[in-house]
């Protein structure tokens, strides 16, 4: 295949969202549109990917500086598609090979159908290629009209079709493959005789017709794949369509989700065969779950590894932090970033961690704030445990060694260390150091006065 030229359509304002954000920067799915459709051009190796920005560009180009090798043209004012596109003839009229058009507001498009658009492309020598599709209702889109032996000889759009033209079913889907060395002269030929007074790229159809280069379709039988984004309704409908498509997936390898229609699974979370999903959870970012795990109702989980056989019950919080084979987690535990919790390790109820190293077969069951600390293995925090580990000023660390046993209701007030197998009594403050082995009680002593309460009760009684 020769050389692949990505450009990406990306200067509308989008009106029709009612919102002082582009249009292409609304979020479907866990996701800007931009990003889902930059998804899908990376997984077609293109030499150079050319986006084309036109109303708040640089808020644009700044939502993507995390993305490298994108290259930026700016397209002001924005006088149609065919005006779009010649914005980037600074950067690639001069080379080789094929551009693959596509629009930042088009995010349901998978690579496989570029991928057949493509092959179909270079297999006919096409100075175009067209991906087209038969729709039921075709008011609104452009018509692909042909002449008696079946070659396209024009597009018309719906606003300039005749009678007889607005009968054709078959639609322009606005997805081109372009060979690289005719295409600029002919933008550069187009007119503005249209009810929109722009330069239409789908005049550029009818000007190749003319100079008999070839002119192809690919018929798409999917047109869910091709709709696009204009309103805040458009977002919410392709949002499902996304989250339908997920589902399915996960389904389909192997996942059981008992409520899909509750479930909320974004596009880049990965899930393990004989997982059970619970209703109500969400999985987002960049996760990935492990085979045989347990997620029950409510949970979400964001951009954090599980292992295998990992369980976590209703209502916990996941964000940014690992989870390890077989450990058991919640319900009602929070996971902040940077946590990790170690095999066969338990948090139980109303547990948060942030920043905190829980080591394997460790234990915080109820009720504990272990924050900034690292935690060896088979320790256990008693309920209502906290981590001091804030000064007012900066934060400090708190190191727990193997074997550990922290009585409840105990403040340990960083930093500070507990050696190896030391036990600290319940009701602890501790502020210094606990040695290997040791006993570390830090509390008032207690103090019985006998007879007291009746005492108390017999000078209320005078009062009285």
């Amino acid at each position: 295949m020769t050389d692949l030229h990505v450009v990406i359509l990306a200067a509308g304002k989008g009106t029709r969202m009612k919102s002082g954000r582009p249009k292409v920067l609304h979020e479907l799915a866990g996701s800007t549109l931009i990003d889902h459709v930059l998804d899908t051009a990376a997984a077609l190796g293109a030499k150079s990917t050319v986006l084309v920005v036109g109303h708040e560009a640089e808020l644009v180009r700044q939502s993507l500086s995390a993305r490298p090798g994108l290259d930026f043209v700016i397209q002001s004012p924005q006088l149609g598609t065919g005006h779009a596109l010649l914005q980037t003839a600074a950067l690639l009229e001069s080379k080789p090979g094929t551009v693959l058009l596509l629009y930042a507001d088009v995010p349901l498009l998978q690579s496989n159908t570029l991928v057949r658009l493509l092959e179909q492309h270079t297999n006919q020598r096409a100075a175009a290629t067209i991906l087209t599709v038969e729709a039921p209702d075709p008011d609104g889109y452009g018509r692909i009209v042909r002449d008696h032996s079946g070659a396209v000889v024009r597009i018309v759009e719906d606003r300039d079709a005749s009678v007889a033209e607005r009968a054709i079913h078959e639609i322009n889907s606005g997805i081109y493959a372009l060979d690289l060395p005719p295409l600029f002269d002919a933008l550069r030929s187009l007119a503005t005789d249209n009810a929109q007074g722009e330069y239409y790229l789908t005049d550029l159809v009818a000007l190749y017709h003319h100079q008999q280069l070839t002119i192809d379709t690919l018929c798409f039988e999917n047109p869910e794949e091709l709709r696009g984004v204009n309103t805040r309704v458009d977002l919410a409908e392709l949002g499902r369509a996304l989250l339908d498509r997920k589902r399915r997936s996960l389904m389909l390898g192997g996942v059981t989700l008992e409520d899909p229609s509750t479930t909320y699974v974004e596009a880049g979370v990965l899930v393990g065969e004989d997982t059970i999903i619970g209703p109500g959870v969400r999985l987002t970012g960049r996760t990935s779950i492990g085979a045989r795990c347990r997620i029950h109702a409510g949970s979400r989980i964001t951009s954090s590894t599980l292992g295998d056989d990992v369980t976590v019950l209703d209502h916990c919080v996941v964000v940014e932090s690992a989870v390890e084979a077989h450990a058991s987690i919640g319900p009602f535990a929070h996971l902040r970033p940077g946590s990790d919790v170690g095999a066969q390790a338990r948090v139980g109820n109303f547990v948060e961690l942030k920043k905190t190293r829980l080591g394997p077969r460790s234990k915080a069951n109820h009720l504990a704030y272990l924050g900034d600390a690292t935690i060896g293995a088979d320790v256990n925090i008693g309920a209502g445990v906290i981590t001091c580990n804030y000064d007012g000023v900066q934060k400090h660390h708190t190191l727990i060694d193997d074997g550990v046993f922290i009585g409840s209701d105990s403040q340990l007030i960083a930093p500070v260390t507990i050696g190896k197998e030391a036990y600290v009594g319940a009701g602890s403050s501790i502020t210094e150091n606990v040695p290997p082995g040791g006993l570390a009680v830090a509390r008032a002593r207690q103090t019985n006065k006998e007879g007291w309460a009746a005492s108390r009760r017999r000078a209320h009684q005078k009062k009285d």
